[in-house]
C-alpha cells in the first residue's frame, strides 16, 4: 500500500532581510506598476489590520489624530497609504506626517503615496514639524525604515522617534519592523506589520510588541504547505478543515476519544478547565480521570464528559491505586492528555511516571506532568506544552530542536509568541496577547491540544500547530470583543466558533 503524504502544516517561511528583499525583485521585478499595487495592498491591509487590532482598547474615534513617521522610501509609501485608508473610512480623522527627512527626499512611490493622502484627506493631512505636533494621537505609524535599514539610526530619524515618544498616543504600529529594532531609542510599537514576508529581525524584538503577518500573495500553495525545517510562521488557513462540514455518516466514535487525567484537591480548576476546552474541539468523545470526591462537582459543570472518580492520596492527589482504571480507559482512547492540577505529591508523580510509561495512545502532557523523568519515559508521540519555567526544567538550556529531536516530541513552547517545533521546523503562531496571561490559559490550550490529537492521532504536529493557532485568534476575537482587563478566561471558550468560522476560506483571523 503506498504511504499516504501527511497534510500540510500551512505556513510562511521567516526570511532574513537579504532574502525578503531577493523576494521582492523576483516578484516585482523592478515595475513600478507592480510595485505599486503591492504597496497599495500592503497600505490597505495595514490599516485594515490596526482598526481591527485597535479594537482591543476600544472603538476608533471618528475624530481621531494619526501621526505617520515617514522615512524615503517604500515603508513610508506603505505608511502613508494606511493613513489614506484610514481618512477614508473616517471623515473626520486627521492625519499630521512627520517626516524624518524632509518630503523632497521621497521616492517617487513614497512621493504618489503622500499626494495621494493629500488628495484623499485634503485639509484633513498635514506636513508638520516637531514644533507643530499635537501633544496626543489615537495612532501612531512608524513607516522611517523597512527591512533594509542597517544601524545605527541617523540623527534625523532619532528626533523623529524622540518626538513621537514625547506624545501620549493610545495605539502605536510599525510597518515591516520598528524603526531601530532594540537600539536605544527606537520606535516601540505595540503591533508590528509584516507585509508579504515576515522578516527574521521581528521575532524575539522587544520594541515590536505584537508581530502580525499580513499576506499579499507573495507565496504559492507549495511555498505555504511546508513541513521542512527553517523557521516559519502558521498561518490562519490551517483551521480552514475544522470549519468544513464534516461527513454525514460521522458518529461521536468516528470523531476521536481523548482520556484526561488531572485534577487534586490543591488545584480543583485545572482538570475541569482543561475537560471543558476539550469538549469545545470537535472530539467526539472526552473521558476525565479525576480525584473522587471532585468528580461528582465537575459532572455538573460539564455533563457531556464521563466522569471516573480515581483513588487520593492523604493530601487529595491522585492515587497510584488508580492506575489500572486510566489504564482500562485508555485501550478506548485515541489520545491522552495529563499534567493539570495534579500538584507535586510524590505518589501523584509516580502515577504521572507509570502512565506515560504504558501509555500506547499519543500524549499531551502539561503543567506538572512536565518533569525530566516523565517527558523521557515510554514509547508513545507525545506533545509537550511547557510555558518559560517549564521549558527550562525540562530542557535544562538545550535548544527548542535539541530538545524536540531528543526526547523525541512536539513541544509546543509558550510564550508571546508561541514556538512548535517536532526537531525540524519550528512554527510560529503570531496569533493571541496578553488577554491570555492569566491563569488558566495554560489549562485550555492543553485541553485544546488533546481534543484535536484525538482526532489526528498519527499527526501530532499538525495538532499541535492547529491549537496553537486556534488558541490565539479566538484570545484575540476575545479581546477585540471585551478588551484585555476585564475577563475572565473561561470566556475564550465563546469564541472558538467565531475564531473558526472566521478562519475558513470565507473569513480573516
Amino acid at each position: 500500500m503506498r504511504a499516504v503524504p501527511a497534510p500540510s502544516i500551512p505556513s510562511v517561511p521567516v526570511l532574513s532581510p537579504a532574502d525578503a528583499g531577493a523576494l521582492e525583485v523576483r516578484l516585482l521585478g523592478g515595475d513600478e506598476r507592480r510595485e505599486w499595487k503591492a504597496m497599495l495592498q500592503a497600505g490597505r491591509s495595514a490599516a485594515e489590520a490596526m482598526l481591527r487590532d485597535y479594537s482591543e482598547i476600544g472603538s476608533f474615534p471618528a475624530g481621531a489624530r494619526v501621526l505617520v513617521l515617514a522615512g524615503k522610501g517604500n515603508n513610508a509609501g506603505d505608511a502613508l497609504i494606511a493613513a489614506r485608508e484610514i481618512l477614508e473610512r473616517f471623515p473626520r480623522a486627521t492625519a499630521d506626517v512627520l517626516f524624518a527627512f524632509g518630503p523632497r527626499n521621497l521616492k517617487p512611490l513614497a512621493s504618489r503615496a503622500w499626494r495621494g493622502l493629500c488628495e484623499a484627506g485634503r485639509s484633513r493631512a498635514r506636513s508638520v514639524g516637531v514644533d507643530a505636533l499635537s501633544p496626543s494621537y489615537e495612532l501612531s505609524i512608524d513607516g522611517i525604515f523597512g527591512f533594509q535599514y542597517r544601524p545605527p539610526l541617523p540623527p534625523e530619524a532619532r528626533a523623529a522617534l524622540a518626538a513621537d515618544a514625547g506624545r501620549l498616543i493610545r495605539f502605536r504600529a510599525s510597518i515591516d519592523l520598528p524603526t531601530g529594532l532594540d537600539e536605544e531609542g527606537a520606535y516601540r510599537a505595540d503591533f508590528t506589520y509584516a507585509t508579504g514576508s515576515v522578516k527574521a529581525p521581528v521575532i524575539g524584538c522587544a520594541n515590536a510588541g505584537r508581530p502580525r503577518y499580513l499576506d499579499l500573495g507573495f507565496f504559492d500553495a507549495e511555498e505555504a504547505d511546508g513541513r521542512g525545517g527553517g523557521d516559519r510562521v502558521l498561518i490562519s488557513s490551517i483551521l480552514e478543515p475544522l470549519s468544513g462540514l464534516r461527513p454525514a455518516s460521522s458518529d461521536k466514535r468516528s470523531q476521536g476519544h481523548l482520556l484526561v487525567v488531572g485534577g487534586s484537591e490543591g488545584f480543583p480548576g485545572a482538570a475541569l478547565m482543561m475537560t471543558l476546552s476539550a469538549l469545545k474541539s470537535g472530539v467526539g468523545l472526552v473521558t476525565a480521570c479525576v480525584p473522587a470526591r471532585l468528580a461528582p462537582v465537575y459532572a455538573a459543570h460539564a455533563p457531556e464528559a464521563m466522569w471516573i472518580g480515581l483513588p487520593e492520596t492523604p493530601g487529595g492527589g491522585l492515587s497510584r491505586r488508580g492506575l489500572a482504571k486510566i489504564l482500562k480507559g485508555a485501550e478506548r482512547a485515541t489520545a491522552l492528555a495529563i499534567g493539570p492540577g495534579l500538584g507535586r505529591d510524590p505518589e501523584t508523580h509516580k502515577l504521572a511516571l507509570a502512565v506515560v510509561k504504558a501509555a500506547h495512545v499519543p500524549l499531551v502532557i502539561d503543567a506538572d506532568a512536565l518533569q525530566p523523568d516523565i517527558v523521557r519515559v515510554g514509547n508513545a508521540r507525545r506533545i509537550l506544552t511547557p510555558h518559560a519555567g517549564e521549558l527550562e526544567r525540562i530542557s535544562k538550556g538545550a535548544a527548542l530542536r535539541t530538545l524536540s529531536r531528543s526526547l523525541p516530541a512536539v513541544v509546543v513552547a509558550k510564550g508571546p509568541v508561541t514556538r512548535i517545533c517536532s526537531g525540524e521546523a519550528v512554527y510560529h503562531a503570531l496569533f493571541g496577547g496578553p488577554v491570555l496571561s492569566r491563569g488558566g490559559s495554560g489549562d485550555l490550550l492543553a485541553g485544546l491540544t488533546g481534543g484535536l490529537l484525538a482526532q489526528t492521532p498519527s499527526d501530532p504536529l499538525l495538532a499541535a500547530c492547529r491549537a496553537a493557532a486556534w488558541h490565539g485568534i479566538a484570545a484575540d476575537h476575545l479581546a477585540r470583543a471585551r478588551g484585555q482587563t476585564a475577563v475572565q478566561i473561561l470566556e475564550w471558550l465563546d469564541f472558538l466558533a467565531p475564531a473558526l468560522r472566521e478562519s475558513g476560506p470565507c473569513g480573516a483571523s
